[in-house]
């Protein structure tokens, strides 16, 4: 998890615990494994058959999910729940803005992300300046360790943190270029971490590149990041970071005083 200020200690006997079993079901469902039965949807969420099934049905019934009396599925009703947030999340909406003029000026598209335990989830993103663009749509999961705005995120957790989160990670390989080793991930977050940036060049698609930065407060804190994502073949040797990295920073300088 990102390094936040700590909420106050709530009462257990306040919680209802089977409303956390039930999201639980709900994030059971991947883009992998978009049909689950309840006796798979048990195993993914840590729950016997018959309370899955419980769960299952009870989201049918709300018109969360859908069933054929075997598998389960989600509906687009669940989007409701991710979209509240994106709705009301503050900094990706001030942001939009600076990002879109950032767009403008260099002539590429840029996102605005945050990370959830280990993946980049991307939240805001500025208009395409160009016919075909790159980037990542809101809403947009992506393992943290393949895109630039995973290792400029954790530049800001402090040792422990960082080694508790590269020992619970799956460093998947995704094309040859990933960094699928976590003793070179860690020297890039720390390379991050000293140069107050991260580069990125193929860990998920092929011929593509990103940048990124951490977009600090007016505290220093970080929850968000800044990046772009390129095709490498226009920006070759160092001109991705001497052409682009100062449009970043400039957003980012911009955002610091009212995030």
């Amino acid at each position: 998890m990102l390094p936040t200020p700590e909420s106050p200690p709530i009462d257990r006997k306040l919680l209802i615990e089977g409303l956390g079993k039930g999201l639980r079901v709900i994030e059971a469902f991947s883009e992998d494994r978009p049909r689950l039965t309840a006796t798979e949807a048990g195993e993914r969420a840590a729950l016997t058959r018959t309370a899955a099934r419980r769960y299952l049905l009870s989201l049918v019934h709300y018109g969360y999910a859908a069933t054929d009396g075997k598998y389960y599925w989600l509906l687009p009703r669940v989007l409701r729940l991710g979209q509240a947030f994106m709705e009301v999340a503050r900094v990706p909406r001030i942001a939009q803005p600076f990002i879109q003029r950032a767009s403008m000026q260099c002539g590429e598209t840029l996102n605005v992300g945050t990370l959830d335990g280990h993946e980049v989830v991307y939240l805001s993103r500025s208009n395409a300046p160009r016919v075909v663009s790159i980037g990542f749509h809101p809403g947009a999961r992506v393992p943290a360790h393949v895109v630039s705005q995973g290792p400029a995120l954790l530049s800001t957790f402090d040792d422990a943190a960082l080694e508790a989160w590269l020992e619970a990670h799956d460093f998947a390989a995704f094309t040859g270029f990933t960094v699928a080793d976590p003793d070179r991930f860690r020297d890039n977050v720390l390379a991050a971490r000293r140069l107050g940036y991260a580069h990125t060049d193929q860990g998920l698609d092929f011929g593509l590149s990103g940048l990124a930065l951490p977009l600090k407060d007016r505290k220093g804190q970080c929850q968000y990041a800044l990046s772009v994502t390129v095709q490498r073949q226009v920006y070759p040797d160092t001109q991705l970071v001497d052409r682009l990295l100062p449009v970043l920073r400039e957003a980012a300088e911009a955002l610091r005083p009212i995030i």
